[in-house]
């Protein structure tokens, strides 16, 4: 039997090997090893240290995965900000910023740093003397989630920085990695095609899966999915210790961090745009997303002195490429009834790989804009993302077209796919709509909005349960949702005993909703969540707002002539108006509490995407401080809030109207101050 000095000594040289493979793979892309070598020492080392747990440490590569999910994720405040970058879009944007650089800075010479800019989840790891400690997520950028055991499971992030004659610096004290959280294209791909053997659905694009597994409460599940780190910079309590961006990537190398290898220094602005065209043409052959490239002062001091405004530095910009196109065949066009009746047309695709999503269909908007761009199914069209983020049809291939091809008939298309429902088309409008109240398909559409999260939040009462409860007969209207009971929902094939109590508790602890949220929820056309709220505000009770005219409700700020007739027409209608008695007579009483705080006669409009929370979450935080939430800039509007990928046509408004603009920062201490 060997001697514990043997095993110990044995299991030293186990780690120090195993560690060295992990760096050689994914650090230099050279393993020396193959994979059955490397699982077997691993092997090995899990043996010893089962038989001798005396000998484990935090740093061995077997303590990956803690066996204990987390209660929640604690959050903790960055040192140092984790910033995010102005975008530029052309050579014109790229020379006005280092004009802008210039005047802060005159009389500097640049040298640009130049990468490329992961499509991830941005997290900061923290290693003192060496070991790993800590991993925070960019939240923020004041305040990020503690997720140090999720990315501990992370293979390629050292659990204990290398120790070369360059590193040595680096191993005393605090040193700070900042990257990207990423799964790579050939891995998602791999994972998808297991999770469609399986018979499960495949997920939607790296990017989304990273940041959803990074958040998952159990590092076990986490450690199921093939995710890396991508360094992008290194940060000391000495600053000097880091003299330019290149030094930190060559640093992060040596200590055994992957970074990409595609960075490069320029000295000259036409070898940075060169730079840029050439990885436009060779983006899609790198391992992980991208959404464009990071430009920045590779010297780190200048890049300190140039400063920021608001949360981003002047030192640095984000190069976004155009919006990707790809090419596909139109399968078919089906329409889709929205909660309120309207019909919009749905193209239905060969799927296709854009901007680093597989994109299926697209909305057509309506039958004019269907004519204006001939669409038809079986015709070959251009497809690309507006914003990156939603798929357009721009144009038809007509050379592609086959001769069997047709113009789309409309209203023939309504008549076959909803043979049940009659449907108008306002004059005026280009839009299809339901006709009347009736209709399987838009009483299901109602209800998931009525127990939708913005209007009444009923748990449970989702899209198959809904269904369950129309097909079985068991609604007619909303309001039939407060009849239903326990023994009513056993007999149906979704429900037992502790799910038919659940959902009737559920729907009974709704019987006084808010009344703005009730009002939202009863779908009148053109009342969204802001104008529900702005129309109790006003009124002050449903049978005030029912009986309201239309000069009266156009008195309410954001309500005009086509919302206020909307709204006497619904009252109007004899089913409503019968829903409504129903509603009293089953005891739901909508209750009114006049909102006031800290927020109250301020008005805001968020452009762009927030990174600490959802535009939905961020109204819902405003409007519970007695803050108003606007969709669009008015005259009224207090702050414009600038998030990522901001459209100008709101800007432009707020300076048109003297709109004070705001970061998300700033909105951030709005709502937390006293």
């Amino acid at each position: 039997m060997a001697t514990i000095g043997y095993q110990k000594k044995r299991v030293a040289e186990l780690r120090a090997l195993l560690d060295q493979y992990n760096y050689e793979y994914h650090v230099l892309d050279e393993p020396s090893v193959s994979d059955a070598v490397y699982d077997g020492l691993m092997h090995e080392l899990k043996e010893l240290e089962a038989a001798n747990p005396s000998l484990i440490t935090p740093t061995s590569p077997t303590q990956r995965v803690l066996n204990a999910p987390l209660d929640k994720f604690e959050k903790v405040a960055h040192r140092k900000q984790m910033i995010s970058i102005n975008d530029v879009f052309d050579r014109k944007d790229v020379e006005a910023w280092v004009r802008r650089m210039d005047k802060v800075l005159p009389g500097h010479d640049h040298e640009f740093f130049c990468d490329t800019k992961k499509d991830g989840l941005a997290c900061a790891l923290v290693y003192q003397d060496g070991v790993f400690t800590q991993a925070v997520t960019r939240g923020d950028g004041q305040v990020g989630e503690d997720v140090t055991a999720n990315v501990r499971t992370i293979v390629n992030v050292p659990l204990r920085l290398r120790k070369t004659s360059k590193t040595s610096l680096f191993l005393h004290g605090r040193t700070e990695i900042r990257g990207e959280i990423v799964m790579f294209k050939k891995d998602f791909e791999r994972l998808n095609l297991q999770r469609e053997t399986a018979g499960l659905a495949p997920f939607k694009n790296p990017r989304n899966l990273a940041a959803g597994t990074i958040r998952q409460l159990d590092p076990r599940l986490v450690a199921e999915r093939p995710l890396r780190f991508v360094g992008y910079d290194l940060l000391r309590d000495n600053a000097a210790e880091v003299p330019t961006s290149m030094f930190a990537y060559e640093t992060m190398s040596a200590l055994g961090i992957y970074r990409s290898p595609e960075a490069s220094v320029f000295t000259g602005l036409n070898d940075v745009m060169h730079y840029v065209a050439d990885w436009d043409e060779r983006r899609h052959s790198l391992p992980y997303s991208t959404d464009g490239l990071v430009v920045k002062v590779n010297d780190r001091a200048q890049y300190d002195a140039l400063g920021s405004v608001g949360k981003y530095p002047r030192g640095a910009v984000a190069y976004k490429y155009a919006a990707e196109q790809a090419v596909t065949r139109v399968q078919d066009i089906v329409i889709s009834i929205g909660r309120t009746g309207a019909a919009t047309p749905v193209a239905v695709f060969d799927p296709v790989n854009v901007a680093g999503t597989t994109v299926q269909h697209a909305s057509l908007h309506n039958a004019d804009e269907i004519a204006r761009k001939d669409v038809r199914v079986g015709d070959t069209v251009v497809i690309y993302k507006a914003g990156d983020i939603i798929p357009q049809v721009e144009s038809v291939v007509m050379e592609l077209r086959p001769k069997t091809a047709r113009p789309f008939n409309y209203e023939q298309a309504l008549a076959a796919q909803y043979p049940e429902l009659k449907f108008d088309r306002p004059e005026g409008e280009a839009v299809y709509r339901v006709r009347g109240a009736s209709g399987t398909i838009l009483l299901k559409q109602a209800l998931i909005h009525f127990a939708s999260k913005a209007a009444l939040d009923i748990d449970t009462l989702g899209e198959k349960n809904v269904a369950a409860l129309v097909d079985a007969g068991l609604t007619h209207d909303l309001a039939d949702i407060y009849t239903v009971t326990k023994e009513q929902l056993m007999n149906l094939d979704r429900f037992a005993d502790i799910s038919a109590q659940k959902l009737v508790h559920a729907i009974g602890a709704k019987k006084s909703p808010p009344l703005e949220r009730f009002v939202y929820g009863l779908g009148i056309r053109h009342v969204g969540v802001q104008t529900a709220i702005d129309l109790t505000n006003h009124f002050g009770s449903m049978n005030a707002l029912e009986h309201a005219t239309i000069d009266q409700l156009q008195v309410v700020d954001g309500v005009g002539v086509v919302v206020a007739e909307s709204i006497v027409a619904w009252f109007a209608d004899d089913d409503n108006e019968a829903m409504l008695r129903k509603f009293e007579h089953l005891g739901v009483r909508p209750q009114f509490e006049r909102k006031a705080g800290r927020l109250t006669g301020q008005s805001f409009v968020i452009t762009g995407t927030l990174e600490s929370m959802s535009r939905d979450e961020a109204a819902e935080q405003i409007r519970a401080l007695g803050g108003t939430f606007q969709s669009a800039v008015a005259k009224d509007t207090t702050y414009l809030v600038v998030g990522g990928k901001v459209g100008a046509s709101k800007l432009k408004k707020a300076q048109e109207y003297g709109t004070q603009v705001i970061n998300e920062a700033l909105l951030l201490e709005l709502l937390k101050n006293p």
